[in-house]
């Protein structure tokens, strides 16, 4: 069901790792998070709702920015449904936004995947450092594992001052998630306009770190190639995570369709990912002011190689990985596959390639 909340009644509220065939039941420990600009959902503007769905439903749960009405919230979360087989749930803030131009945060997820514990409230913003307040709540994985997620759309402007004002604001909003729901590892995600690599991100970076630090995010007009890296996944540094890998989903690639359609019937961003996996080994990020290095409880882990284009399949059985082309690719049990962008990730977290692999 489709709620609105009312945030003064509510005090708390690359390549994909997955093909979407395999990303739509992952197994019981594995649980992908992401974040995506759907642009304007809702409006009357030829959104193909099913290839939404399609790209939407290949994530447990997924942070929406631009979604400018709940009847198209609804439309999505239906089709969801129809095409996972499975039970969905959708929340929603109230529309946000200075002058005529506002716009919904919404979440959804999968009820078997992932539960709603509590929280669902905009920004209360008293010094109005946003043009559109970030909304959050606080869920929990199917294995137990906690935590915000937050939602943040920041101005595009008539000026990259203006996008940086609000990146820097958004330091005193993750003390406030902090200071609300103490204990919790807060993870804010969304559309930032901005690159990880900017002045502006230093405040925030004290105490987390950008997920994704290479590649690009937004579809350019040409087929194929990607401009920005405005869309991420801010995490916890200095703290043990449970999140294996992160990436960009090159969506365009996976519903076989050129950039001019995607951007407009479908999206001219691509969603971003994380996966959760509480059986794996913690990872702990160092902050991103300091330094741009990952380092985990096993050695060094890298993020940053989201290679559009690449699908690493490992098995969790066996630890033996297997590269596109390899005998084994496509032989494995869904249940026993770990994805991953690259060779790099597939042997940091203790994998070793196939030796029929060349």
């Amino acid at each position: 069901m489709t709620e609105a909340m009312n945030p003064l009644n509510c005090i708390f509220g690359a390549a994909i790792v997955a093909t979407l065939a395999t990303a739509a039941a992952p197994a019981l420990s594995d649980t992908y998070v992401a974040s995506w600009n759907v642009k304007h959902l809702g409006w009357d503007n030829g959104k193909d709702i099913r290839a939404v769905a399609e790209v939407a439903g290949a994530f447990d749960l997924i942070a929406l920015q631009e979604v400018m009405s709940l009847d198209g919230l609804e439309k999505l979360e239906w089709e969801l449904e129809q095409r996972t087989g499975a039970e969905w749930q959708t929340m929603a803030s109230e529309a946000i936004g200075r002058g005529s131009y506002r716009e919904h945060y919404a979440f959804a997820w999968r009820t078997d995947e992932v539960e709603w514990v509590d929280g669902a409230v905009v920004y209360i913003d008293d010094r109005d450092s946003f043009a559109r307040e970030p909304f959050s709540m606080r869920f929990e994985t199917a294995e137990g594992y906690r935590f915000v997620m937050a939602s943040a759309h920041l101005i595009y402007g008539d000026s990259a001052a203006e996008r940086e004002r609000e990146a820097r604001a958004l330091n005193s909003y993750h003390a406030w998630l902090e200071e609300s729901f103490a204990g919790t590892p807060i993870y804010i995600a969304g559309d930032f306009n901005l690159p990880p690599g900017n002045a502006a991100w230093d405040p925030l970076g004290q105490t987390t770190a950008p997920l994704i630090t290479k590649g690009a995010t937004t579809l350019s007009p040409v087929n194929g190639r990607f401009a920005n890296l405005y869309d991420n996944i801010w995490a916890p540094a200095g703290i043990e995570i449970p999140v294996v890998s992160a990436g960009i989903m090159n969506f365009p690639a996976e519903l076989g369709i050129t950039h001019e359609v995607a951007r407009a019937t479908v999206s001219d961003h691509a969603p971003v990912w994380m996966l959760i996996d509480p059986d794996a080994s913690p990872v702990v990020l160092l902050p991103h002011a300091g330094s741009r290095a990952v380092s985990s409880a096993t050695g060094a882990f890298q993020f940053d190689e989201p290679q559009i284009g690449v699908d690493v399949r490992g098995n969790r059985k066996s630890m033996i990985y297997h590269i596109e082309g390899c005998p084994g690719f496509d032989k494995m049990s869904e249940k026993n596959i770990v994805h991953f962008t690259s060779q790099e990730l597939a042997i940091s977290a203790g994998f070793r390639i196939a030796r029929n692999c060349s």
